[in-house]
C-alpha cells in the first residue's frame, strides 16, 4: 500500500475503514474475475499504521490485489479469498513491515459484541492456512 494510501485510511476512523473495505469488496464484484497471481508469490503487507483489524484488512487488500483492493474484511472472508479468484493463490509469503503497530494494537478495542483477533491469532491462522509470514 503506497504512504498515501495508509494516511488516507489511517485519517478514516474505524467506521471509515469498514465503509472502505465494503466499497473494495463491491468494485471486485463488479470487475470481472481475474487470475490470481501465481502460487508461491510474495506480497508486502505496510504495517505502519495498522492499529485495528479494519485496517489490517485495508492493508492486507491493497497488499494482495493494489490500491482500493480487497482480500477480506474479516475471518470467514479471509478464509473465503484464499480459496482463489480474489488475487492469490496459496500458498503464498506474506512480507509484514512494520508488523509491531499491529502487535500492540489488534485485539485491544471491542468490536460489535466479539473481541477482534489479536495479531498473534492472525498470524495462528495464516500458518494453518499454509501462508509463511515473515515480521520485518
Amino acid at each position: 500500500m503506497s504512504g498515501d494510501s495508509l494516511a488516507s485510511i489511517a485519517r478514516c476512523g474505524v467506521e471509515g475503514r469498514r465503509h472502505w473495505l465494503s466499497m473494495a469488496l463491491d468494485h471486485h464484484h463488479h470487475e470481472p474475475d481475474g487470475p490470481d497471481a501465481e502460487a508461491g508469490g510474495t506480497f508486502h503487507l505496510h504495517g505502519r499504521r495498522i492499529t485495528d483489524l479494519p485496517g489490517f484488512f485495508c492493508a492486507l487488500g491493497e497488499a494482495v490485489n493494489g490500491p482500493g483492493g480487497y482480500f477480506g474484511w474479516g475471518p470467514d472472508a479471509l478464509a473465503d479469498c484464499l480459496r482463489g479468484r480474489w488475487g492469490a493463490r496459496w500458498p503464498f509469503t506474506l512480507v509484514w513491515h512494520d508488523a509491531e503497530v499491529a502487535r500492540t494494537c489488534l485485539g485491544l478495542v471491542p468490536l460489535t459484541g466479539q473481541r477482534p483477533w489479536t495479531f498473534e491469532e492472525l498470524l495462528e491462522f495464516f500458518e494453518e492456512k499454509g501462508i509463511a509470514v515473515r515480521l520485518e
